[in-house]
Order: C-alpha cells, then sequence, then structure tokens
C-alpha cells in the first residue's frame, strides 16, 4: 500500500473528542511508508482551518495533507463555472471558499446561473422558497456540496448534514440535483488521486459510511476498511451491497488490517 485515504468525523474524531487510538494509528501508517489525506464530507471549514483544528487535537497535518467537501465544490466551480454567478444554501465557511476561487455569489436567487446546496443551521422556509425561485430556471446548475444526511457530532448523537438540506430543496423543485460532490464523487475521487499521486488500487480507505467512505473505495477499486466508530452498525452493514474488505471496530486496530495486506 502506498497511500490511505481517512475520513474523519465518526473515523478519526467524534465531534471534539479525538477517538481513542487514532492518533497512533495514523502514525503507524506513516511508519508503514503509507501517505496519509484526510478526506471529509464537511463543507464548512477552509482547509486551513480544519487543519489547525486536528493540530489542536493532536494529529500531526497541514491542510495540504486534507480534502473538504467545501474545497472540492470550489475547485470544481472555479475550473468549470468560473463566469457564472452562485446562489448559495450554506455557511460563510463555504462562501469564503467560493470567494477564494474567485468565484461571484449573489443573495438574489433569480440571477443565479449556479445554486449550491450544502449544510446550513439557520436553513429556513424563505431559503427554500428562494430555491424554488433560483431552480425555476432549467438552465440553473444544482449542485450539492455532499450526500451526508446525518453527522456525527458527539456520542450516540446524529445531526442533520448537507444530503438533508440537498433532498428538501430536490423534493420542493422536483429536481435532482446536476453534481454531487464530496465523497462518493468521480470528482473527489479525481482529486484524492493527485493529492495522493498513486494508483487508487494500492491505497486504503478507512471510514465509517457505506453509503460514502467505502462506496468511494469500490467505485476507485481500493480497500476498503470500515469502522465502527461513527454510523454504521451491524443491522446497516448486513443491509448493504456495500461490502467492505475488512472490518474493525475502531482505527486503533489498523495494525491487524496492515497486517493481513499481501
Amino acid at each position: 500500500m502506498r497511500g490511505a485515504v481517512i475520513d474523519v468525523d465518526g473515523t478519526v474524531v467524534r465531534g471534539k473528542t479525538v477517538i481513542p487510538g487514532a492518533i497512533d494509528a495514523v502514525s503507524r501508517l506513516h511508519e508503514a511508508g503509507i501517505d496519509t489525506l484526510f478526506v471529509s464530507n464537511n463543507p464548512i471549514e477552509t482547509q486551513e482551518a480544519y487543519a489547525e483544528r486536528l493540530r489542536r487535537l493532536g494529529f500531526d497535518v497541514g491542510f495540504e495533507d486534507l480534502l473538504t467537501a467545501g474545497s472540492i465544490t470550489a475547485t470544481y466551480l472555479a475550473a468549470e463555472h468560473p463566469a457564472e454567478t452562485i446562489y448559495v444554501i450554506g455557511e460563510s465557511g463555504l462562501e469564503t471558499q467560493l470567494r477564494g476561487e474567485g468565484l461571484v455569489l449573489t443573495e438574489d436567487p433569480e440571477r443565479a446561473a449556479v445554486l449550491v446546496a450544502s449544510i446550513d443551521r439557520a436553513f429556513s422556509y424563505d431559503t427554500l422558497t428562494e430555491s424554488l425561485v433560483a431552480l425555476s430556471d432549467e438552465e440553473t446548475l444544482f449542485v450539492g456540496t455532499d450526500p451526508d444526511v446525518t453527522i456525527p457530532v458527539g456520542e450516540n448523537r446524529l445531526v442533520p448534514g448537507s444530503g438533508a438540506i440537498v433532498r428538501a430543496v430536490a423534493g420542493v423543485t422536483g429536481r435532482e440535483p446536476d453534481r454531487m460532490m464530496g465523497k462518493p464523487s468521480e470528482t473527489t475521487i479525481d482529486a484524492v488521486r493527485t493529492a495522493l499521486g498513486t494508483s487508487l488500487d494500492r491505497c486504503l480507505v478507512i471510514g465509517d459510511r457505506l453509503d460514502t467512505d467505502l462506496a468511494m473505495g469500490e467505485r476507485a477499486e481500493m480497500t476498503s476498511v470500515l469502522v465502527r466508530t461513527g454510523v454504521t452498525d451491524d443491522r446497516a452493514l448486513a443491509r448493504s451491497s456495500i461490502e467492505p474488505d475488512h472490518v474493525i471496530d475502531s482505527i486503533a486496530e489498523i495494525d491487524d488490517v496492515l497486517a493481513a495486506l499481501p
């Protein structure tokens, strides 16, 4: 193995708490000669802010060692729709990332050529109405930052994520997103391949979500490792068509995976 893609929330942290053994597990991957890349479907924080949060928790990580749904969305729109006016359902951190790529944002839904839907803790009926206005024009591009309907924030506690907002907008407008960023999208797979600089069939993906982390691993032919510290329990695993290559209780048990590799 040359690389490892590591999910963040539910895999190495839960809310503001480090999962026991996670810091040592990442160090052991490095000792085994495996480059690591944290990839999160959190679209709110910039790469720099997210990396700083992880460093405060004890991880040795720089912004170049991390990709987020926000950074991937901003990079995609700057490359593919640089001159389009964007209406954002999301938080200030996402807007900062979009503006950082030179993109133009508007608060007027009638001016939108692109609507970006993401987690928004101030989401309201008025916001939903404005999304209906923006997407009434069939030419307006509908982009979701990530599909996570819920996110873990503490012990046995979940809160709504971007996917909940995207589904609300899709429901009222009768339109599915034209592009969904974040894991397990092809856009994210391409970004991971570029960041690690190696063939993904020589990489691990370690995460707690079957429909994002493990689905990305399956699409990219990566060796997948499911951890039980996040949102997936035995019942969900039994019902899923996605079969992880390895299932461990926590990333702290990564040595068992490394020992089993050919």
